[in-house]
């Protein structure tokens, strides 16, 4: 008969919750000097964030400019990302701390489990993670902005100039002149602003400027708190459901999912996978196939990872038992 391992380790349940307060005072300890790091490190964090943003506001013509509409708004953006980013960072910490208080309760078999799916789904996650950054962010803004520049617009009416009337002009550059003089204007087409130099003096040079914006039905300004909050919940949405192959795997291994089960049901996949890429994407089909190639590539994947890794060859109880004999 197996025996525990950590039978002489064995406490009342005073002595349990006692562990489990020490280790969560170390946990929350050891995220403090993370969170005064990433505290130094918030504003260039939440740049990265509303970038793809941004980048899809100059590209539909609009002023890439977020806005704030209360005083703690923009304060209290950059502590969310600083703090979020510190437990992000502190995770294998805090993970260390709970596993020292769970670790000795658990057989060896046991443990070998969480081996197996800690790096699995970590590395799932940051693929997912990439994947939200680099392909679906980009699609989703692009077309969102788009939709809102696009709707109700309606075409200029023009006419001929009067007699006598001259337009003025302003140079249209790329970027800033180096050297400005006092009252100069030029439109900036990079920022989509029109700037004037107020103030000439090399040592504290001075230039105002009036965001512009291409003909639009609606005129596009986002709070820098709901786009942040979005954002996290996409990617809170992307890192759970990429963990699509765990859950496989853990209904597999208790005996709920057979790998004959899931072929069986894979119309049926397709089919919500389908739904969940319309629910999650905007309407136009490409960015419906960009989410649902990942998301059945997930359901397949669980399929060959829990015919390659049944239970007893991830435990390796069966070699211990035949050891045993």
């Amino acid at each position: 008969m197996p025996t525990h391992k950590a039978n002489a380790a064995y406490m009342p349940l005073g002595d349990h919750l006692e562990e489990l307060r020490r280790r969560i005072m170390f946990a929350l300890i050891g995220l403090v000097p993370i969170a005064l790091v990433a505290m130094g490190f918030g504003s260039y964090l939440l740049a990265f964030l509303v970038e793809p943003a941004k980048s899809a506001l100059r590209k539909a013509g609009q002023p890439d400019l977020m806005i704030q509409t209360g005083p703690l708004e923009a304060f209290g953006t950059y502590m969310k990302v600083s703090l979020i980013a510190a437990v992000v960072v502190g995770s294998p910490w805090v993970f260390y701390q709970f596993w020292k208080f769970v670790a000795p309760g658990l057989y060896r078999h046991e443990k070998r489990f969480v081996y197996f799916l800690l790096p699995l789904s970590t590395v799932l996650t940051s693929v997912g993670l990439v994947f939200l950054f680099r392909i679906i962010l980009p699609v989703i803004l692009t077309w969102l902005v788009g939709f809102g520049t696009m709707l109700g617009a309606a075409p200029t009416k023009t006419g001929a100039l009067p007699e006598g009337v001259v337009l003025p002009t302003v140079p249209v550059l790329a970027a800033d002149p180096s050297e400005p003089a006092l009252g100069e204007v030029w439109f900036n087409r990079s920022l989509m602003e029109l700037r004037v130099c107020v103030n000439a003096d090399a040592s504290a040079r001075e230039v105002r400027a009036v965001s512009m914006h291409r003909e639009a039905g609606i005129v596009q300004q986002y709070r820098v708190s709901e786009y942040v909050s979005l954002l996290l919940t996409l990617t809170l949405a992307f890192a759970g459901a990429f963990q699509t192959p765990v859950v496989v795997l853990l209904l597999g291994w208790v005996g709920l999912v057979k790998p004959e089960m899931l072929n069986r049901f894979r119309r049926h996949a397709i089919l919500v996978c389908a739904v969940l890429a319309a629910i999650l994407m905007p309407g136009d089909p490409l960015s419906m196939v960009l989410m649902w190639l990942p998301l059945m590539g997930l359901y397949e994947l669980g399929g060959i990872l829990l015919r390659m890794f049944p239970a007893h060859r991830v435990s390796g109880k069966r070699n211990d038992e035949e050891g045993e004999g």
